[in-house]
């Protein structure tokens, strides 16, 4: 079950009980766990620790931050941080996973399935955060829900298609079909989550032929090694293959 904030009877209720509980750091308490490690550290006490015989599976840092909220998204992915750092302290990083939640705006394009890329508004918001999942091996939390696809788009989307009812084959993506609106949400931002690291992989195969004008090998340096924490604007900061603490941000095929 999902607890939008760390309400305690509701903890309490939850203690020897075999329920896995996703909790949330609320949105209102961004900027004082993104301001100081102290604050966080004194979350995670207050509401992870404290309930020792409670199944945390993950903590989520915030739900649906948007891009242009100035109030909220310069502090999420110092949040994280903060909350996975005063994790680890308490001997929890491993076990309980820190992630985000994001609506399912967060997408570009989303169909066909396997053309789904994430909307540009949010590249900022998703630079840091993917690699630091990735690394952590916490996963991408997405708040699907079909039902508002079907409200906005009535025209497009059919209603058995959004409540599981089609057909099979409904909607053809090759190889591959599908028969139920959530199927195809999910996959779509599976499809955006592989794309990651798409233009410096593609970049290694195509310089081995050269161009048009002058086929063979073109000698070629990847900016960057590295993300460039202190650099602005905040584009520039994330250019590299690998983060500060030297993990790889993303698969990356030299071959």
């Amino acid at each position: 079950m999902r607890l939008y904030d760390p309400h305690p009877p509701a903890l309490e209720a939850l203690r020897g009980s075999n329920i896995e509980l996703m909790l949330d750091v609320p949105n209102d308490q961004l900027q004082s766990v993104a301001s100081s490690q102290g604050s966080a550290d004194t979350w995670v006490r207050d509401n992870v620790v404290r309930y020792a015989n409670v199944r945390f599976k993950y903590i989520v840092v915030g739900n649906e931050v948007k891009p242009n909220d100035n109030r909220l998204a310069p502090y999420l992915f110092r949040a994280m941080q903060n909350i996975q750092t005063a994790m680890d302290k308490a001997g929890l990083g491993s076990r309980i996973k820190v992630s985000t939640a994001f609506e399912y705006g967060f997408m570009g394009v989303t169909y066909p399935p396997s053309k789904g890329t994430f909307n540009s508004q949010y590249r900022n918001l998703l630079n840091p955060i993917l690699p630091f999942l990735r690394n952590h091996n916490s996963p991408l939390c997405v708040n699907l829900y079909p039902f508002f696809s079907y409200r906005d788009n009535p025209g497009q989307i059919r209603l058995d298609y959004a409540t599981f009812t089609a057909p099979s084959g409904l909607v053809s993506d090759p190889p591959l079909s599908y028969n139920n609106l959530f199927d195809a949400m999910l996959d779509a931002t599976y499809s955006a989550l592989e794309k990651e690291g798409t233009y410096n992989n593609n970049l290694v195969r195509h310089v081995k032929g050269g161009t048009p004008k002058r086929r063979g090998p073109i000698e070629t340096y990847i900016f960057a090694m590295f993300d460039e924490g202190n650099k602005d604007p905040e584009l520039e900061k994330h250019f590299g293959l690998f983060n500060p603490n030297r993990q790889p941000k993303y698969p990356m095929n030299f071959n």
